[in-house]
């Protein structure tokens, strides 16, 4: 019977088109890619081969965020981005880093020079879900930020940005910090009587 390369390649993009671009090899196996049809479209310059048996559509059209997808995928689908990669995906603070931060679960035992992981096991309400990725919420990010005692001007900075654009209240995130981190409690606390105080 002929392959439907039409019908095979639609169901690809789709795949691909909730998950950044990217797609693992053994999607495209599931989908109908034999390994020689995988090497194929890799030769022909239709794939691009990112890590192995992690590809991206060539035709795809980068979004801002779309490479925390290739991290989802990587982790097979158990890392929660976090810490100063969420605050860049919520758009609040200046904190800055050369890697991507991703929690997961303890007895994650994969590594990559390009992620720092942090290991706790977060309750539904602290992730929230992207095209292809799951993020922490803004109060949660605001939180672990705290707990590593960060520059408390920053820190300052991004409640007041999360603030303005209503992704938290004072209030909410002394709750929550009070019930999570007594360390974070502390330096939330501090940051938002810096910012308070005129």
């Amino acid at each position: 019977m002929p392959v439907d390369r039409r019908g095979l390649r639609r169901r690809l993009f789709e795949l691909a088109a909730g998950q950044g671009g990217y797609f693992t090899a053994a999607q495209a196996k599931t989908l109908g890619y034999s390994h020689q049809a995988q090497a194929h479209h890799v030769g022909a310059g239709n794939w691009w081969r990112i890590d192995r048996g992690l590809f991206r559509l060539v035709e795809w059209a980068p979004g801002a965020h779309d490479e925390l997808a290739r991290w989802t995928l990587w982790s097979r689908g158990r890392a929660v981005v976090s810490r100063e990669s969420a605050m860049s995906v919520h758009g609040i603070g200046e904190f800055e880093s050369r890697h991507i931060h991703l929690t997961v679960p303890p007895g994650f035992t994969m590594r990559n020079d390009a992620v720092e992981l942090h290991y706790a096991e977060l309750p539904a309400n602290d992730v929230s879900e992207r095209s292809g990725y799951w993020v922490t919420t803004p109060l949660r990010t605001i939180i672990d930020i705290a707990a590593n005692a960060p520059d408390e001007d920053q820190l300052a900075r991004a409640i007041d940005d999360a603030r303005r654009a209503g992704l938290v209240t004072n209030r909410r995130l002394r709750s929550r910090a009070e019930a999570l981190d007594p360390r974070a409690a502390l330096y939330i606390e501090r940051a938002i009587q810096q910012a308070e105080t005129p």
